[in-house]
């Protein structure tokens, strides 16, 4: 970032000022790897956290922050993969870089990259850290839009990545679908 001054620097965001424009920003890591994993039994593995800043249950994709655990070199793909077993109890056998973009250009500097998770294997319990209460769920891919009404009916918020996800999976769908 050129010419930016701190506003206020806390210990995980900070609000910084360049150009005139006030934005926040991460202190504690710098960027953040966003999993969506898919089994072998075609079902998308989301997850369901309480989120402070909306007093609310929110369904997600499985994410994590790059370089938060005290190494500000951690590479993406590790984040990724350390995330996922964190999260979902999960590991990969594949792992795709699919799409990195801005998660609210007008709000953070924060970048975000998309991965796409292959060959799972249950590993683990999942649930997240000792800070976190995750619920996973693993929904099949044919009855994910369904699935989804009923939680947001339920009062769940649902996060528009997972909508992203949901693009990114029928664009592979359609990419392996054999031609006429």
């Amino acid at each position: 970032m050129n010419d930016v001054s701190f506003l206020f620097r806390g210990r995980y965001l900070g609000l910084v000022e360049s150009g005139g424009w006030e934005f926040a920003t991460r202190t504690n890591a710098s960027s953040v790897a966003v999993l969506i994993p898919v089994t072998g039994d075609n079902e998308i593995i989301l997850v369901e956290q309480y989120r402070v800043p909306v007093s609310s249950r929110v369904v997600e994709l499985p994410a994590g922050l790059v370089g938060d655990q005290g190494d500000p070199d951690e590479p993406i793909l590790q984040a990724a993969r350390r995330e996922l077993i964190e999260e979902t109890g999960y590991a990969a056998g594949r792992i795709t870089q699919l799409l990195e973009c801005p998660s609210s250009a007008g709000m953070s500097d924060e970048i975000i990259t998309f991965f796409l998770a292959e060959d799972l294997s249950k590993i683990g319990p999942g649930g997240g850290d000792d800070s976190e209460d995750i619920q996973v769920h693993c929904v099949p891919l044919d009855e994910v839009a369904e699935w989804l009404g009923v939680q947001h009916r339920k009062g769940l918020l649902l996060d528009p990545k997972v909508y992203t996800a949901l693009y990114w999976l029928e664009r592979r769908a359609q990419s392996l679908a054999p031609c006429p």
